[in-house]
């Protein structure tokens, strides 16, 4: 796997401050993505141990809330057989931080995937350029939806995030 950044104070991808990785290769193709260098699986850097490693450490202070992922695209199988026992290793390490995921494909597409066991909030939907809007929390496309996972996996169907839909 490559990635394009990581953003050690990150706050404008999920609540609180963030260490957030963006992650190369992406499928979706939206139109308007405001990044379409990730959708080559090359793009960016190697995704090494190291790489792993400063990410936990970026995670240690107390008042980093938690991890964000966003890509390029996370859940293309090439980026989850990376991403999965990483984000194991985030859940043993730091069980008190939450875990936001940002996917094009929505909840109903990538429900049995074993990585969202791991995730707490998931931001699902491709983004559409026609139903772009900048005054959305943490989304920039109406049709875009902030889940719970947990209790999305425990419902079996897609469970909005209530405080993001002021």
């Amino acid at each position: 796997m490559h990635y394009g950044a990581i953003k050690k104070t990150d706050i404008a991808n999920g609540s609180g401050v963030r260490v957030s990785l963006f992650v190369s290769g992406c499928r979706n193709h939206c139109k308007g993505c405001f990044q379409p260098q990730t959708w080559d699986f090359e793009y960016g850097q190697p995704f090494t141990k190291d790489t792993e490693d400063e990410i936990i450490k970026a995670l240690c202070p107390s008042w980093i809330q938690g991890f964000s992922i966003l890509g390029g695209e996370p859940m293309e199988p090439e980026n989850q057989k990376t991403l999965l026992p990483f984000i194991k290793r985030i859940r043993q390490k730091y069980s008190d931080k939450d875990i936001w995921l940002y996917s094009g494909y929505v909840y109903e597409e990538i429900k049995d995937f074993e990585l969202l066991q791991y995730v707490d909030v998931l931001v699902d939907g491709p983004f559409m350029e026609e139903m772009k809007d900048p005054s959305l929390a943490f989304r920039g496309s109406r049709n875009q939806r902030i889940l719970n996972v947990p209790e999305s996996l425990k419902a079996g169907k897609a469970v909005l995030e209530d405080k993001w839909y002021l």
